[in-house]
Parts: C-alpha cells; structure tokens; sequence
C-alpha cells in the first residue's frame, strides 16, 4: 500500500471532503481517502503510485483546487 499526500483548497465542510473522496476513490487502485477539511490535507492510499495528473483532474471534477503533493513525513 502506497500512501499519497495532496493539499486541495476551497473545502469547507463535510460535503466538500465527500466530493473530493468520491471522486478519488473512483481513481483505479485507490483504497481509502481521508480528507482534513481544516487544513485542505488529503491522504490517498493505493495500490500503486498515482499519477499526478489524474489526482489534479478528479479534484478538480469535484469542484475544488488542487495545490500539490505534500510529503507525509512527520
């Protein structure tokens, strides 16, 4: 399982963080989303590494702007 840090702006309630895992969890190999309205962090776990690209076009499908990747290192 490969972890995935985004940062999506222009959420701010559950519906946003709904709209968004929806639309991720859609994405092939994807297994679980969570979304940290607050902050705009997104994990992504998968299978396998995830294009870029296809991250940015369903977060951007579910109405919100995608900001890049950020490092899950503590």
């Amino acid at each position: 399982m490969i972890e995935h840090g985004y940062t999506v702006s222009g959420m701010s309630c559950g519906h946003c963080a709904q709209s968004v895992t929806e639309e991720l969890t859609a994405l092939p190999g994807v297994t679980e989303v969570d979304v940290d309205v607050p902050t705009g962090r997104v994990v992504v776990r998968a299978g396998a590494a995830l294009a870029e690209d296809d991250v940015r076009s369903a977060v951007e499908e579910a109405g919100y702007t995608y900001e890049g990747v950020v490092s899950l290192v503590p």
